[in-house]
């Protein structure tokens, strides 16, 4: 098992938020790889944690043939941009939009006088020239909620290999996982494989078995 925590990480950001990035995939990064950040597994390749500023926001900008996937944490989100502008999020609400090559625009705004925390994830497409696409889920506590991935039939979700969980979980929920999985806790404290973890670690492991020791939010990222 390797641990992987935001003390370790330098503080990063851009234009209305602060971020650090625990997963820059080398095959994406490159060079600009971050040395102490984890490659990524399957078609995952980037996961940071953001806090956005009192009335922070991204800006507008561009993405193609990238899915990107944003889990609220803390506090709200506007959503402005080619899809599904003025949509709203707030804490364990997950927005997943697939650029594909059609491609898309957006910005995401805390309309808030205090800072947020969004939690981002990209996953490449497995097949190019997709139109791009919107989904919104909202999370139930205490129950583990697929957000992206499946099979080519599946329609709740984006298809692809790579999967995404959320778990909001109640004190003393317990989930597992068998196999290789990455495993973020965004919020709470949590026992994992017998370790006593907090919020802003990142876990890499073969097997996986969890067991929150408050109110926590869980991102498990695998392949199937």
């Amino acid at each position: 098992m390797e641990l992987l925590t935001l003390s370790q990480l330098p503080q990063g950001g851009f234009a209305g938020l602060k971020e650090k990035q625990l997963v820059m995939d080398q095959r994406v990064f490159g060079a600009r790889k971050n040395a102490a950040s984890f490659n990524g597994i399957g078609h995952f390749v980037y996961l940071a944690d953001a806090n956005f500023q009192p009335y922070g926001e991204t800006g507008m900008h561009p993405h193609h043939e990238i899915d990107v996937i944003s889990v609220m944490a803390k506090g709200r989100i506007e959503h402005a941009g080619s899809l599904e502008h003025g949509q709203g999020l707030s804490a364990g609400n997950v927005q997943v939009q697939r650029a594909g090559g059609e491609g898309f625009s957006h910005n995401e705004v805390n309309p808030d006088d205090k800072p947020n925390q969004m939690i981002q994830l990209w996953v490449l497409p497995e097949t190019k020239g997709q139109p791009a696409g919107y989904k919104v889920y909202q999370p139930t506590p205490g129950e583990r909620t697929r957000v992206y991935g499946g099979h080519d039939s599946e329609q709740d979700t984006f298809a692809s290999h790579t999967v995404i969980d959320v778990l909001l979980a109640q004190e003393g929920q317990a989930t597992t996982h068998a196999g290789e999985v990455l495993a973020y806790l965004s919020v709470g404290t949590a026992q994992v494989n017998g370790q006593n973890i907090e919020a802003g670690t990142l876990v890499r492991t073969d097997d996986l078995t969890f067991t929150a020791t408050s109110e926590s939010q869980l991102i498990l990222i695998y392949t199937e």
